[in-house]
């Protein structure tokens, strides 16, 4: 017998449709979450226990910018839910496939990645991305001989660098300034 589910589509779909209705229709996006409880997507990569997938003639609008506003009502959802971090990866926001074409398009970077860094036997650094898409990276990498892959910088900067296998890690650049607003 499986493990019992945290989250179902039974259990919490209300609690999110609930959430996300106002937020849409504020925001005039014709879009509409359907949620379900998915197959097992990509084995080693995401196996979310929820799916919240928009249809609708402004999904465009949620994958613009990288699928910033789609990643965005996810996060904000998952607080609304109060998920803790180790949660995080048990619900998913997605709209015509895009996470996906995503998954491929990282695993396909790290593949080439590492061959660049065993031809050159120089580091290959990734640039930032979130928690998820980085463990991607790493286990793209995890089975390649030669090479290493581990994540550098912090917060929002973080990224994967990917190494020879024998090379130290390089030193962490620094942080880059905030950006300070002039006054008018």
């Amino acid at each position: 017998m499986g493990q019992q589910k945290k989250f179902t589509a039974e259990s919490v779909g209300p609690k999110i449709k609930r959430f996300l209705k106002p937020i849409l229709r504020r925001a005039r996006l014709r879009v509409s979450p359907h949620i379900t409880e998915p197959e097992a997507r990509f084995k080693d990569f995401e196996n979310p226990e929820l799916v919240v997938n928009f249809t609708g003639p402004d999904v465009d609008l949620l994958l613009e910018n990288r699928a910033e506003l789609l990643l965005a009502l996810e996060h904000l959802t998952m607080e609304m839910l109060r998920m803790a971090p180790e949660e995080h990866a048990l619900l998913v926001f997605d709209a015509n496939d895009y996470r996906m074409l995503r998954i491929e398009e990282l695993r396909l970077s790290a593949l080439a990645a590492a061959e660049k860094v065993k031809a050159s036997g120089q580091p290959f650094r990734f640039s930032p991305m979130t928690s998820r898409e980085r463990r991607i990276l790493h286990l793209a990498v995890r089975d390649v001989p030669e090479v290493r892959s581990e994540s550098a910088g912090v917060g929002p900067h973080r990224g994967v660098v990917i190494y020879p296998a024998h090379m130290p890690s390089l030193p962490e650049p620094p942080s880059p300034a905030p950006v300070r607003r002039r006054r008018r």
